[in-house]
């Protein structure tokens, strides 16, 4: 059975922002990165961390429920010629079931907030090798910080096509954001996984209007099948009111990108 992901994969591999450069250094220097390494990329939707880890790791294997997902990221991979990453259908309530080699490293990306994180840690920690870890990485709300007003326009768009959501977009949820990183904090220190360390950056993104079309189209709220018949016109619509909105055709934003790495405590 497909996911609500399936029709925005293609949108999602296309126009989700990457991690900043500096999240991928931090997992280079943190966990000795030099090729040789194992990662799993659980929750991966089309590769977004795994196709970045693969230059550094002996393999990766990919894991997401969504077939979609894992073809978009497949077809990715075939295009820059990455050849060491496996791409498994699988959940975050198969880990230990997905016979797997050890485990140096565990990226999981926003689908975390989708799993029961207790289970998910715990198995983490029957497949991790004895350095291993794993880190969280997902776009935060920065406090006090102004919303764009573009944002408010795209939502003002949904809410004649779709129903309400709330507010759209990783790093736009308001409070909830910060709440539920903390409750991700706190459940990893409380796990077998229990020295954690967190990091945050703010990483600047411009969009053009065809960008913010797309990415609207990746999020399973307003996919494709979410909106069906009504695909093109909420294009022609949104498309419309952002150029009302501002005729340079560029919306800009700043995420703040918060990591979590956690592993084992030192013996």
């Amino acid at each position: 059975m497909s996911t609500p992901f399936a029709s925005a994969a293609p949108y999602y591999a296309r126009y989700r922002p990457p991690y900043p450069g500096e999240f991928h250094t931090l997992l280079a220097d943190r966990f000795a990165l030099d090729g040789s390494q194992t990662v799993l990329d659980l929750g991966a939707g089309p590769g977004t961390l795994g196709l970045a880890l693969a230059p550094v790791a002996d393999h990766v294997y990919a894991v997401d429920p969504e077939p979609a997902m894992l073809t978009e990221g497949a077809r990715l991979a075939e295009e820059r010629g990455i050849t060491n990453i496996s791409w498994l259908r699988g959940d975050d309530a198969r880990i230990t079931r997905l016979c797997l080699p050890r485990i140096d490293l565990c990226v999981i990306g926003r689908a975390f907030r989708r799993m029961d994180r207790e289970r998910v840690l715990a198995d983490l920690d029957e497949v991790l090798a004895p350095r291993g870890g794993v880190a969280v990485v997902e776009s935060l709300y920065r406090p006090g910080d102004p919303r764009p007003a573009w944002l408010t326009v795209v939502e003002e768009v949904r809410g004649r096509f779709l129903e309400p959501v709330g507010p759209v977009g990783p790093g736009q949820a308001g409070r909830s954001d910060r709440d539920d990183w903390d409750d991700l904090v706190d459940r990893l220190a409380k796990s077998p996984l229990s020295r954690v360390e967190t990091h945050q950056w703010d990483q600047p993104v411009r969009h053009t209007v065809d960008e913010v079309i797309g990415l609207q189209l990746s999020f399973s709220s307003s996919g494709p099948d979410r909106l069906g018949d009504r695909m093109a016109a909420f294009e022609t619509e949104l498309r419309r009111a952002l150029l009302d909105h501002d005729p340079r055709g560029t919306y800009a934003r700043t995420l703040r990108i918060g990591a979590a790495v956690a592993t084992r405590p030192r013996r």
